[in-house]
C-alpha cells in the first residue's frame, strides 16, 4: 500500500516507537524527511540519526535514535503532530507563524529557502507551509 502522506507517516512512526519504548526507529528516507530529521536533531529532540542509503531500494532509510529522559525514562518528544495535510494545506506569512507553547516547542515550516524552524523563518522574514509541530 502506498503512503499518501509521507510526513504524517514519519511522525506516526516516531510516535509509535516512543509509545512502546524503542531506542531506534527506521523510516523510509526522502530529502524532506532527512531535513526534518536534521531539524529535530539540532533542536535536541532526538539523540542521533544515520542515513542508510543502500538499506532498501529507492532513497534508503533514516535510522533515528530516540531520546529519553535519563531519570523518568519518558520520551523527550512529548507531542508531535501534522499541521498542513494533503487535503488541507496551511500556509502562513512570517509574522503569522504560530508559536508552539509560547516558543518552547518548534513549528517546522517549508519555505522557499527550504525546511526551517518557526524561529528561523521569523528571523529570515519568510513564510511558507506549516508542516508540523514538536514539543
Amino acid at each position: 500500500m502506498a503512503v499518501t502522506d509521507p510526513i504524517a507517516d514519519y511522525l506516526t512512526r516516531i510516535r509509535n516507537a516512543q509509545l512502546v519504548g524503542h531506542r531506534v526507529v527506521d523510516i523510509p528516507a526522502s530529502n524532506m524527511k532527512k531535513r526534518l530529521t536534521e531539524i529535530l536533531y539540532n533542536q535536541g529532540y532526538i539523540l542521533k540519526y544515520k542515513f542508510d542509503a543502500d538499506a532498501h531500494k529507492g532513497q534508503g532509510v533514516i535510522k533515528i535514535a530516540l531520546k529519553y529522559d535519563p531519570k523518568t525514562k519518558s520520551p523527550v518528544i512529548r507531542k508531535l503532530g501534522r499541521i498542513s495535510k494533503p487535503g488541507l494545506r496551511k500556509y502562513a506569512k512570517a509574522n503569522e507563524i504560530p508559536r508552539i507553547i509560547n516558543g518552547l516547542g518548534i513549528c517546522v515550516v517549508s519555505t522557499s529557502s527550504g525546511l526551517m524552524t518557526d524561529k528561523e523563518a521569523r528571523l529570515n522574514n519568510v513564510g511558507g507551509e506549516l508542516i508540523c509541530y514538536v514539543y
